[in-house]
């Protein structure tokens, strides 16, 4: 029955209906203090004062209620209204808050709130007609039998027709306003999908690369655990060389049984090297874009695979990235220190990545991933070897930048 809204909204409906209840509560005693009295067709003044009094405030909460508790708040106003008509009092100020009620049961109210909301204007407009038109017939008949009720029942007509455009007015603009909400949130339902989707992808891409990279190191772990173990004496280091073969098999089993769970197919592909990048420099030249690569320092012996895997593919990505959407020239950056790398590729932006890149530390928190499947790509890669990751506008450029840790440091 009750909604999830937040805390602001709750204050400031409850705000709201307070002020709608002094101007309600203000506006019903001023036919006191003109006529002295309150209208009524049954009841004495001060009692209909009562009932009008309990009648206002009721709607007032029932206004506070409307986006807390649709239903809720129409079955209120209802009982209101159905306190009002058997009071015999005329129109009140606080009737008003019904469109408003109607409104939040079409746009907010569950599905039978939705459609008790539609069934409440139909019936409140017949209602209200008949309130309103069949005492008075009554009346004239009782004083003039042969009295022409012709323009009674124009009235009545009219008094349907207007009460029933209101109300019906209301509710529609609530199901239109229920109609953007849904297709919003379907909109990022399929937005949210599809970022999953793209990073299970991603993911499966990864798994095969570290697959073979892990594989690889353990097979050559094994073989020189097993040469070792053949070639040495002492009893120690034969006991120590034999674990260290039993666990490393031990491990690349298991490596290879998680890896194969994360991934839902695995197919062979190769791994690229440092020794590779020229011929991926070489490609983005080839397509036109003038390239200008800067290393220093060099790298200080051989990085670890799963750092040159990581770097390749971060490279990769961003001058794909480049040759797309930048302009030239198009600078990439290698600094391999002795505890880490960074990476840095800078292009010129044209207006179109313009209007739509995120500043690099978005781009590193996982800001705005819907726009590009290529970031959550590098950030994974990045992250995958404790590194990290962010692209975005830097000035009039724009920038990727990377940070992997190498040695003791990953």
């Amino acid at each position: 029955m009750f909604r999830s809204i937040p805390v602001y909204q709750r204050v400031v409906d409850a705000v709201v209906a307070g002020l709608f209840l002094l101007f309600t509560l203000a506006a019903l005693g001023m036919p006191v203090w003109i006529a002295g009295s309150t209208p009524s067709s049954y009841l004495p003044s001060i009692l209909a004062m009562i009932v009008g009094v309990g009648v206002t405030v009721a709607l007032a909460g029932a206004l506070a209620l409307r986006r807390w508790a649709p239903g809720l708040a129409l079955a209120i106003a209802w009982g209101a209204s159905i306190v009002q008509m058997i009071a015999g009092l005329p129109p009140l100020p606080a009737n008003i808050a019904t469109f408003g009620i109607l409104y939040t049961a079409a746009a907010y109210g569950t599905q039978f709130a939705f459609w008790a909301g539609f069934g409440s204007a139909i019936v409140g407009a017949v209602t209200i007609a008949v309130y309103l038109v069949v005492p008075s017939m009554i009346t004239t008949m009782g004083l003039s039998p042969s009295h022409d009720l012709t323009p009674e029942v124009i009235g009545g007509i009219s008094i349907f027709a207007a009460a029933v455009f209101a109300l019906v007015l209301s509710w529609t603009v609530g199901a239109l306003v229920r109609t953007g909400v849904r297709a919003r949130e379907n909109r990022e339902a399929q937005q949210r999908a599809e970022a999953q989707t793209s990073a299970e992808q991603e993911r499966t891409r990864i798994a095969r690369d570290m697959h073979d990279v892990v594989a690889h190191s353990l097979a050559v772990v094994i073989a020189q655990a097993d040469g070792a173990r053949y070639a040495a004496d002492p009893a120690s280091s034969n006991q120590a060389l034999q674990q260290i073969s039993s666990t490393a098999r031990s491990a690349l089993s298991d490596v290879r049984l998680l890896l194969t769970q994360l991934r839902h197919s695995q197919t062979d592909g190769p791994q690229p090297t440092l020794a590779d990048l020229e011929q991926l420099y070489a490609q983005v030249r080839g397509a036109g874009v003038d390239l200008r690569v800067d290393i220093d320092p060099a790298p200080h012996g051989e990085p670890p695979a799963a750092v040159q895997l990581a770097v390749y593919r971060i490279l990769q990505e961003a001058l794909t990235n480049a040759l797309r959407h930048g302009g030239a020239p198009v600078e990439v950056a290698l600094a391999w220190h002795a505890d880490r790398v960074e990476l840095t590729v800078t292009n010129p932006l044209v207006d179109s990545r313009r209007s739509a890149a995120t500043s690099p530390s978005e781009a590193q928190h996982g800001a705005n991933e819907s726009r590009g499947h290529g970031l959550i790509g590098m950030r994974e890669r990045a992250q995958l070897v404790g590194g990290t990751c962010g692209a975005g506008v830097a000035g009039d450029v724009f920038l990727v930048r990377a940070t992997l840790p190498i040695g003791e440091a990953a």
